[in-house]
């Protein structure tokens, strides 16, 4: 859609339009995540540990985007829920590695199975090559504004 005369912004608004996509796709999902008991933000660390592997805390909030002080509340949540565990480094008491618990790694099973029929579901909708068309272009978005990052800091 085009600025209006009135409108002298060259671009269109970037981040709304994304925070907009999300919520697309959130109305989708949402109910499946929900369903199991969790939140978006505790499903969001799952899918990360379960990809990733065990990391710290602060690597979980980079790839989740979740904040710090968020952070601690959703992993005591978790914990408490029986859904990941801490350990401690032996070599520096003050840094913690998250993993999942068998637990979480069967609700990712089962989850998963769900998730993959909206996916299904949005494929038949929109056309296979649209979606993968936006996973490229989502992802070089993100590897040109991590590079730019990295510049920054440099």
């Amino acid at each position: 859609m085009p600025a209006s005369t009135a409108d002298h912004t060259l671009h269109r608004n970037l981040p709304m339009l994304l925070l907009r996509a999300r919520e697309k796709m959130m109305v989708r999902f949402r109910p499946v995540i929900t369903a199991h008991g969790l939140t978006e933000q505790q499903w969001r660390v799952i899918r990360a540990l379960n990809e990733s592997g065990p990391m710290e805390p602060r690597q979980i909030s980079d790839i989740c985007t979740i904040s710090s002080p968020s952070m601690a509340g959703v992993l005591a949540r978790m914990e408490s829920m029986g859904l990941i565990t801490k350990e401690r480094f032996a070599e520096d008491q003050r840094r913690v590695l998250v993993s999942l618990t068998p637990q979480s790694v069967k609700l990712v099973r089962v989850i998963t199975k769900d998730l993959e029929a909206h996916y299904r579901e949005l494929e038949r909708k929109v056309g296979p090559e649209i979606v993968e068309r936006v996973y490229r272009a989502v992802d070089d978005l993100l590897a040109g504004l991590e590079s730019c990052d990295d510049e920054a800091v440099a």
